[in-house]
């Protein structure tokens, strides 16, 4: 089984948050104590970090599931619970989060990147937060919010400064063995090379560089045949592309043919990709059945052939590409709006009142309490709720629901109906 994955899906839960406390103080020679019930804690939120450290999203294929910590309940004394710790979750550099729908809600393209993927839930006031004038022993108090959870989708595209791009068994993996450290499995049939393979360059001059052998493409790879589309995205975010041909017979297809078929399904996915950089190799000279293409590189990797003239050519390719700044953008990308003020969709014959402040002001631990409904009552009247279920077309008798709070729809002052 490989040892690296470049698609995954993940579970986040973040942290509950902690219920608010209903107490009294309760001393010696103390008469009438007032509330001193404290707040809940926040729950742990869950974030996706880059980290340089990490190859691929194989930690994820058997354990998808990833849990933040709960905040604790407040307790009497006004003694707030603690919060819930959060949860960094490492992704390679190059990891694009999507949605359960495909949507793009993040790309972490630079290491140290943080991307919140579950925010903890706000722990719950305690009774101490409701005192007032009018009320002078609160015997309520919140409860805390659920966490978010979510399925999401990471992609992994791989960040290199020069990616190796031909059909199967041109000879990618023997040329970046040849000219890095990294070992890849090199036999003679196609598709020996499955997963993409990293190799680190160091010239004397301490010039360092990411060479990355994709594994091979096929005629309409583009079109997702075979598995095109997972190797080609792996070539979106190379600095330079170097583009092997096979000078030895290749399912009798020509160098010529072999270069019109990979510039072909590199235009097809991305047509900006034929304006990268790019250099043309002639593969396996010391095996040549057909001529090497015009202003190609001639080697072979066997013998050591115009291996260092096309170092010599990464090398200035990578550096100018680089002194363009042609890297990914450092910031990190967020598309996921943050939900503002409230919304009133039907769903079933349910009217359903959509924001965060709507469900905080019913999460109360007593709503039979007339406290506590008087309390929810006045925070949903602030919000314009009672507005926006009548702009809705809500009548009397009609089902609302509140986040877990469903209730009968009464037009009145009071529109909670018992």
């Amino acid at each position: 089984m490989s040892n690296f994955v470049d698609e995954c899906g993940i579970n986040v839960n973040a942290g509950d948050g902690g219920a608010g406390c209903v107490a009294f103080r309760r001393e010696a020679h103390v008469d009438r104590g007032g509330p001193d019930g404290g707040d809940g804690g926040n729950g742990g939120d869950i974030w996706l970090v880059a980290d340089h450290n990490v190859a691929s999203l194989l930690a994820f294929r058997d354990y998808p599931h990833r849990k933040a910590e709960n905040g604790r309940h407040g307790s009497g004394k006004k003694k707030h619970g603690a919060n819930g710790v959060s949860e960094d979750v490492v992704v390679p550099v190059g990891t694009i989060v999507k949605d359960s729908s495909g949507k793009i809600l993040a790309d972490l393209s630079i290491s140290g990147s943080r991307w919140l993927a579950a925010a903890g839930g706000i722990g719950g006031k305690g009774n101490t937060r409701f005192l007032n004038n009018r009320r002078r022993a609160p015997s309520f108090a919140e409860q805390g919010e659920h966490g978010e959870e979510q399925w999401l989708k990471l992609e992994l595209k791989l960040l290199a400064d020069v990616a190796l791009v031909g059909f199967p068994n041109v000879g990618k993996s023997t040329l970046i063995s040849r000219l890095s450290a990294a070992k890849p499995k090199i036999a003679n049939y196609p598709f020996t090379t499955l997963v993409p393979n990293l190799g680190v360059v160091r010239l004397n001059d301490e010039f360092e560089m990411v060479i990355a052998d994709i594994p091979g493409l096929i005629e309409g790879a583009a079109d997702g045949k075979g598995l095109g589309h997972q190797f080609l995205r792996h070539v979106e975010r190379s600095r330079v592309l170097a583009i092997l041909v096979d000078l030895a017979p290749y399912d009798e297809q020509t160098p010529e043919n072999q270069l019109n078929v990979i510039l072909g399904e590199l235009e097809k996915y991305k047509p900006e990709l034929l304006t990268r950089p790019r250099v043309l190799i002639s593969s396996k000279n010391d095996v040549a059945q057909h001529e090497p293409l015009e202003n190609s590189f001639v080697i072979s990797s066997i013998t050591g052939e115009g291996l260092d003239k096309l170092l010599t050519e990464f090398k200035a390719l990578v550096s100018e590409a680089r002194n363009k700044k042609n890297k990914p953008d450092e910031r990190i990308v967020i598309h996921r709006p943050l939900p503002k003020g409230i919304s009133v969709v039907k769903d079933k014959g349910t009217y359903v009142v959509i924001g965060r402040a709507a469900e905080r002001a019913v999460a109360l631990n007593d709503l039979t309490n007339i406290e506590a409904l008087e309390y929810a009552q006045n925070a949903l009247t602030k919000l314009g709720v009672d507005k926006a279920l009548k702009k809705a077309g809500i009548k009397t008798g009609d089902i609302v629901r509140i986040g877990e709070l469903v209730f009968d729809y009464s037009d009145e002052d009071n529109f909670l109906a018992e």
